[in-house]
């Protein structure tokens, strides 16, 4: 199932799935004021939800900038990882038992997000680096 409070994005998903014979469900909603009743089971869950402090706005290249609206890419400086809080309280009914979740990351962040997944009850966190060395994916898998 796939989740965005952007119609935009939820067509361009849906138009991708298709493209790639993907059998998946999407859902228009804000993931702060979802009914958790809406969401499916899953084994795997994949986000990259925003991650960008606003303090590192200076630092995107201008691509970025013009290309994403501001709602996709931004957090506030004093909470970096609300959506990923948001994302671990979902996953703790839909995920199912020794699932596996993936989070693309901040490059600073990557000490708080497996600390979060580990306080949330996850084990096998590796943090990935990209290309250039940097920390960019979490994944973790739920214990049983």
């Amino acid at each position: 199932m796939g989740i965005d409070k952007s119609r935009r994005a939820i067509k361009t998903a849906i138009r991708n799935a298709e493209q790639n014979n993907a059998d998946i469900s999407f859902l228009e909603a804000d993931l702060f004021k979802i009914d958790h009743s809406e969401i499916q089971n899953a084994g795997i869950i994949v986000s990259n939800p925003p991650y960008v402090r606003y303090s590192e706005k200076q630092f995107m290249h201008r691509n970025v900038l013009g290309f994403e609206p501001p709602e996709a890419l931004f957090v506030p400086d004093d909470d970096p990882l609300k959506f990923y809080r948001a994302i671990l309280s979902l996953a703790v009914k839909s995920l199912d038992p020794a699932g596996l979740i993936y989070f693309e990351i901040n490059e600073a962040m990557g000490k708080p997000i497996y600390d979060l997944l580990e306080s949330c009850n996850y084990h096998e966190i590796t943090i990935i680096k990209d290309i250039n060395g940097k920390d960019r994916l979490a994944k973790g898998r739920k214990k049983v």
